[in-house]
């Protein structure tokens, strides 16, 4: 992982590296196309297409983050359109609310978590889900201390449900999930990331380019 400028048409998807398993997401990325850059202070937000927000403790994750002004500075940027994966504690930091209380979220998308839904760390799971928006092939899902999406807005897509429960979802640039893709050698997730990260900044440089053009005229 680099905080290096990318390679040649390589988007720079950041991993929030306060905890968790953020090295396992920067492999995943870099499968996927993508410069995996490590994020731990609001200044390595900078030239950022994506971020990821991997599993951990959530309110941990989420004191952290704020005592060092990285979670306003990501809660802006998100806010602005970047787009975002949160797998487990990142799901619920996504979050508008969870169901246990009142702690530091960076919100952006319409959904309640209920933490620790599927019990303790002792009733982790492996399991096979079905996520047709991402193909037939369902997907390995490895629960620990997993949540659940307990609501969901209008504007929410549920794309996956465990037991009778959502657990992964998109909304707009925003996609969430309960379990660990990052664990089992799933990649679609990652790959979605990646395309969204590459149209935002293609869509910028275009812009630029535009700018340029009417600037030359």
């Amino acid at each position: 992982m680099t905080k290096a400028v990318a390679s040649l048409g390589r988007p720079r998807v950041g991993v929030l590296a306060v905890q968790g398993a953020f090295a396992e997401h920067a492999r995943a990325l870099a499968a996927a196309g993508a410069d995996a850059v490590e994020v731990r202070a609001p200044a390595d937000l900078g030239g950022l297409d994506a971020i990821v927000l991997p599993g951990g403790e959530s309110t941990t994750l989420g004191l952290v983050a704020e005592g060092s002004g990285l979670l306003a500075a990501l809660r802006e940027r998100i806010a602005g359109g970047m787009p975002a994966l949160g797998t487990c504690a990142g799901m619920i930091v996504l979050a508008r609310a969870t169901t246990g209380g009142a702690q530091p979220l960076i919100g952006g998308m319409d959904i309640v978590v209920r933490r620790n839904a599927f019990g303790r760390q002792v009733a982790s799971f492996e399991a096979p889900v079905s996520v047709p928006a991402l193909g037939e092939q369902p997907v390995d899902a490895v629960f620990i201390r997993a949540p659940w999406i307990e609501e969901a807005g209008p504007g929410v897509e549920v794309l996956a449900e465990h037991a009778g429960h959502g657990v992964a979802a998109r909304q707009g640039d925003l996609m969430v999930t309960a379990f660990h893709p990052e664990l089992s050698g799933e990649r679609r997730f990652h790959e979605w990331l990646v395309g969204r990260a590459r149209d935002r900044r293609d869509a910028a440089d275009e812009g630029g380019r535009r700018r340029d053009r009417v600037g030359a005229q």
